[in-house]
């Protein structure tokens, strides 16, 4: 079965998002200039997730990347549900004074984020209720704290992970109003998602993550020559530090079995992920939930207990958070799920977005027209253009490194025959030559960063 160029480009390009910032009459010029967006399934449906969202009462855009496993119950209400939490740890008390109080009064409520979403980005509607009712319990508690929250934006980003995961854990124990919202709780708590959230606000550029997505850095020096900044570390049985982390947290008899064939307990590749409580509660509390009368196997709950499972947690939602200050050389972020790492290096892959950069520029088309602009004239201008290769030329550079990460031959060049071959490979074989691939790519503005350190100098 051979796909046609044009099938190709219609399944790689289903999924894309791209979003503008626009600034105000050149004021509070944005860091942010533009974020393109893009995913590829190989498991039906799609496991990975992404949000991308504007912070309405603090300044500052976050771009999230959720990467599910075991199902995509977990990385559906983490991309729906985290950054809430992390907006709502950076309030003022003020703010939060404001929004309890129009809660209470039952009066609208400030709006906390302007979404960018893509059409097919999904949403459990009939539980959005249940999500802001526990929203709403945790800035209770945050007011209740009787001082200023006066979060630094890391320690935000830190209590907004695991308060959300602690959520995640006590809303499959608690009872449920409907069946549908149990079963939704339960698939949630079962399933398993790695995350990785940038804020940028400014100059200032955060990146909290929790397992193997990764976040990259695109520099251009100063010599026009490009390189990479990695901004976080894969957590998993590969990285030394997680690997004595979590032998220091658990005893010596079991440092022989934490990690087996290089995955956690011998079962999870990531050693931190929002989730997969069977690998944090206790043997009892999970016999006690799952016999409490729901149908395992119709919710897709896969019930295994490691043989070495004595001393739980072995796993945490606890992200790793970095920051960076935004310099003028600093031109774009990646953030991605694993399944475009297995495929790309950083540097490859920042090597192709720069490339894919310095190509849109080149061919930019003149829209310096002739007037009167005639047919004839349209259409030689036209055919420059294709001649050109602007039309096999990915505008949105998601699609651009997924069609690169699936299709490259062994000289690091799309081969169209392997192209279409992997995207018509059968569900079941498809996993095995490639995992669900998101990335998230957002352009900082060189000018409004130069900007800044001329004013604040």
């Amino acid at each position: 079965f051979q796909l046609s160029p044009t099938q190709v480009n219609d399944i790689l390009r289903a999924g894309e998002l791209s979003h503008k910032i626009l600034d105000l009459n050149g004021r509070n010029a944005n860091s942010v200039l533009r974020f393109e967006s893009n995913q590829l399934a190989s498991n039906t449906p799609i496991e990975d997730r992404r949000s991308a969202a504007t912070c309405l009462q603090t300044k500052g855009m976050m771009f999230g990347v959720f990467d599910g496993h075991a199902g995509s119950a977990c990385a559906q209400a983490v991309s729906e549900r985290l950054l809430h939490y992390i907006a709502v740890s950076l309030m003022s008390r003020q703010t939060l004074e404001e929004i309890e109080l129009a809660v209470e009064c039952m009066k609208p409520v400030l709006p906390i984020l302007q979404w960018h979403k893509h059409p097919n980005d999904v949403e459990y509607r009939e539980i959005t209720s249940q999500y802001f009712e526990n929203l709403r319990v945790y800035w209770q508690h945050l007011l209740d704290l009787d001082t200023e929250p006066g979060f630094s934006l890391e320690e935000a980003m830190i209590c907004a992970f695991k308060r959300l995961d602690s959520d995640i854990s006590l809303e499959v124990q608690a009872p449920q109003e409907s069946e549908l919202m149990r079963n939704v709780a339960l698939q949630v708590a079962f399933s398993g998602a790695t995350a990785c959230v940038a804020h940028v606000d400014s100059v200032h550029l955060h990146v909290a993550n929790t397992g193997d997505c990764r976040a990259v850095l695109g520099v251009c020096e100063d010599d026009g020559t490009w390189s990479t900044l990695p901004l976080t570390r894969d957590h998993n049985a590969l990285d030394e530090f997680e690997i004595r982390r979590l032998k220091r947290e658990h005893p010596r008899s079991e440092e022989k079995t934490l990690f087996v064939n290089d995955r956690l307990l011998g079962i999870l590749m990531p050693s931190r992920a929002f989730g997969d409580v069977q690998l944090k509660w206790s043997k009892e509390l999970q016999h006690s939930v799952l016999e409490n009368g729901c149908d395992v196997e119709a919710l897709n709950i896969y019930q295994y207990v490691p043989p070495n499972y004595h001393t739980p947690p072995y796993l945490t939602a606890e992200p790793e958070v970095t920051y960076h200050k935004l310099r003028s050389k600093d031109k774009f972020l990646v953030i991605a799920s694993d399944g475009l790492w297995e495929m790309l290096s950083n540097e490859k892959v920042v090597k192709l977005v720069a490339g894919h950069l310095t190509e849109l520029n080149v061919q930019k088309p003149q829209l310096a027209f002739e007037k009167p602009v005639n047919l004839g004239y349209m259409h030689s201008l036209l055919l420059q253009r294709k001649n050109r290769g602007i039309a096999s030329l990915d505008q949105n550079i998601a699609t651009h490194l997924i069609r690169h990460a699936i299709g490259s031959n062994e000289y690091g060049e799309v081969d169209q025959e392997k192209l279409a071959a992997m995207l018509t490979l059968p569900e079941d074989l498809a996993r095995m030559y490639r995992d669900d691939i998101t990335v998230t790519v957002v352009y900082f503005n060189s000018e409004t960063i130069e900007n800044y350190y001329r004013n604040n100098e």
